[in-house]
């Protein structure tokens, strides 16, 4: 049976001092609830700046913690890059791959092709990737939104063998609910990651692909969680905006609680 995992992805905000007192917030709220980690996983991702000060925070509590990108070559003249090993080398669990805002906002405009080489240096470096894939508001509304999904899945994982697609999790991110103040429905999510989860069984095969957490990632609040966490192909969330403030993150762990319960 699938954990569930609630990752925060703080992005570019937080300062150290915050991001420590952040940090204390969420192990004290956290030591109330046992279910943590037996049922549900925690993890946080802060900017790469604070991935070691963050390692030595979560020490000891049910906290996991990872980056929110990396480079795919190993080493070299790539100013301000990051490598997989470097990643690695903190602690870090988790790394964040494909995020809508790098593929559609960031001057990078990430592509596919580029994606598919983070998740294979991110593999052999034994990080466990989130795999972010979404569609727009355009091609949403265009009937696009699986077309999408099965592109930017296929192309992320090709020639990738069903053990290392185990060590995957997915995140399905509808670009037009981030930070718009509009939602999915519980109904949408759940069509999207059945879809992502009958995709990885055609190609991996049923064991593979139900040992694959897919997360949402559309604007997850405390309020909308619970519903969204009860379709049964969403195996928790990625966190945006909510994960920066410790009552809204630790709602959400909440609904993810129940939801395992």
């Amino acid at each position: 049976m699938r954990s569930y995992l609630v990752a925060g992805n703080w992005k570019m905000n937080l300062d150290l001092t915050a991001a420590r007192a952040l940090v204390r917030e969420l192990r004290e709220g956290l030591a109330s609830r046992p279910a943590v980690p037996q049922r549900v996983e925690v993890a946080i991702c802060p900017a790469f700046i604070y991935l070691f000060p963050i390692a030595k925070a979560v020490d000891g509590c049910p906290i996991d913690f990872g980056a929110q990108d990396l480079y795919p070559e190993p080493a070299g003249a790539y100013t301000g890059e990051v490598s997989a090993a470097m990643v690695a080398e903190t602690g870090a669990r988790y790394v964040i791959l494909g995020h809508s805002e790098r593929r559609h906002v960031i001057s990078h405009l990430e592509d596919d092709w580029l994606i598919h080489r983070k998740l294979i240096a991110a593999l052999d470096a034994k990080l466990t990737p989130i795999l972010c894939v979404g569609e727009t508001l355009a091609e949403r509304d265009a009937g696009k939104t699986l077309d999408v999904l099965t592109f930017q899945l296929t192309a992320a994982t090709v020639g990738l063998r069903a053990d290392a697609i185990r060590r995957l999790i997915i995140a399905y991110e509808p670009v037009w609910a981030i930070g718009t103040g509009r939602n999915a429905t519980p109904q949408q999510a759940q069509e999207a990651h059945r879809h992502l989860r009958t995709l990885l069984a055609e190609r991996f095969g049923t064991d593979a692909a139900d040992a694959v957490r897919i997360l949402y990632g559309g604007s997850l609040k405390p309020d909308n969680a619970g519903e969204i966490f009860a379709q049964p192909d969403v195996d928790g969330g990625l966190v945006g905006g909510a994960s920066l403030k410790s009552d809204s993150f630790l709602g959400i762990i909440d609904a993810a609680i129940a939801a395992a319960s």
